[in-house]
């Protein structure tokens, strides 16, 4: 069972820490391809960003160990 964090009295949970973490994560990765020009060969910018958070995010809950 995944248990809340402790951040001075307050509980929250680790997925929002992961979302945090992943929100980080994906807007240096879309800094990184709009340097490259990549989003020239996107249809739907703001579907794609949303489908890359989705995927870094569970690529971090994935690595982090329970």
């Amino acid at each position: 069972m995944i248990r809340e964090v402790d951040l001075y009295g307050i509980f929250v949970s680790p997925l929002l820490l992961w979302m945090v973490a992943a929100l980080l994560v994906c807007g240096a990765v879309r800094r990184g391809l709009g340097a490259l020009g990549f989003y020239r060969f996107v249809w739907h910018r703001p579907l794609f960003d949303l489908a890359l958070l989705v995927i870094v995010l569970g690529a971090i809950v994935a690595l982090i160990p329970l």
